[in-house]
């Protein structure tokens, strides 16, 4: 495998700026906090991360409490932000705020209501 190229800051900040602008650069890597509703919510999220995680064969770190989950991504190899990082983002930003009722087709989306809620979603 060719060695990955690590990204400056100038080149993280617009890159996630244009495709993921709920991500921040610190300290060495790129990161997210999803807020749940409960446990149960901060396990889906994290379980869904380990999938997309283990699939691609890139690992984050997670921090993990009773309403968040935060991912921070780097290559730790590479010494720094690099297209895995950017690429695992963005599936994970894709599959844990999916709302299948907003994009149409055959699959809804959970129902309202506290006794459904998982996950607060960014609208």
């Amino acid at each position: 495998m060719s060695k990955l190229r690590v990204f400056d800051e100038n080149e993280i900040s617009a890159r996630l700026a244009r495709d993921l602008p709920k991500w921040t650069y610190e300290n060495g890597a790129i990161s997210r906090t999803f807020r749940t509703e409960n446990w149960k919510g901060a396990l889906m999220v994290v379980n869904t991360i380990g999938h997309l995680a283990e699939a691609a064969w890139h690992h984050p770190d997670l921090h993990v409490t009773y309403s968040s989950v935060t991912v921070r991504l780097n290559t730790h190899d590479a010494g720094g932000v690099t297209d895995r990082d950017m690429a695992l983002a963005s599936r994970i930003e894709d599959v844990v705020m999916w709302r299948p009722g907003l994009t149409g087709g055959p699959l809804e989306s959970a129902p309202a209501g506290p006794a459904y809620a998982y996950l607060h979603y960014d609208d």
